[in-house]
């Protein structure tokens, strides 16, 4: 039986804190980094442009990373920290919840976050980035929770493991798409839309 509407239960972005401190020099240095990562792609990332769009000397990304590669790490890290941040959140919020229904607001808060930040969307999605950083096992921290939820909803329905690793990899075509058509204005941004992303979500739960 699907979960009760309505799923969705907060606004489409968050407020800003506005008592948020002032970032270091290695975080500028990292978001500017994460920018020329989403204009030029990984290999295209020059320390001098970081540098300049921060103001420092051309030495300064060296001072806090020991090279260029420790850098797009950081990129990568930034967005994953973030990410995980807002699972947190959300698990929490939905803590006394049917895991389904976890697993369907999940879904919507990456969307959600994608699409409020949608230069993270580019560099998760950006050519050269197994090149340039070891990207892969990184990058799978982020799926622990959902990965861990999903498991467990499954093991109560019997559900082999093969049948879960194909939810998985619906459920994340569903959103990552979704992410993309919101984000390149294929769809309109709105409630309605993620009701709509949140019943596919939700209905590919009703297959197992």
């Amino acid at each position: 039986m699907s979960p009760p509407r309505p799923l969705l239960e907060r606004p489409l972005s968050m407020p800003q804190d506005k008592n948020t401190p002032q970032p270091s020099i290695r975080e500028r240095l990292t978001l500017a980094a994460l920018a020329e990562v989403e204009a030029f792609g990984f290999e295209g990332v020059s320390t001098r442009r970081v540098a300049n769009s921060c103001g420092v000397s051309c030495a300064a990304p060296y001072k806090h990373f020991k090279n260029k590669r420790e850098l797009l790490v950081a990129v990568v890290s930034h967005i994953n920290d973030r990410w995980l941040e807002r699972q947190e959140k959300t698990l929490a919020r939905f803590a006394d919840a049917p895991i389904r229904r976890q697993l369907v607001e999940l879904s919507l808060e990456y969307v959600r976050f994608m699409v409020e930040n949608p230069s993270f969307l580019a560099v998760w999605t950006a050519k050269g980035k197994t090149d340039c950083v070891d990207y892969l096992p990184i990058k799978a921290k982020t799926s622990e929770l959902s990965k861990a939820l999903l498991a467990q909803y499954c093991e109560e329905f019997g559900v082999s493991e093969t049948t879960a690793r194909a939810k998985m990899y619906v459920v994340r075509s569903l959103i990552y798409g979704a992410a993309l058509m919101f984000c390149n204005g294929d769809l309109e941004y709105d409630e309605d839309a993620l009701q709509f992303v949140a019943e596919f979500v939700d209905r590919e739960f009703d297959l197992i």
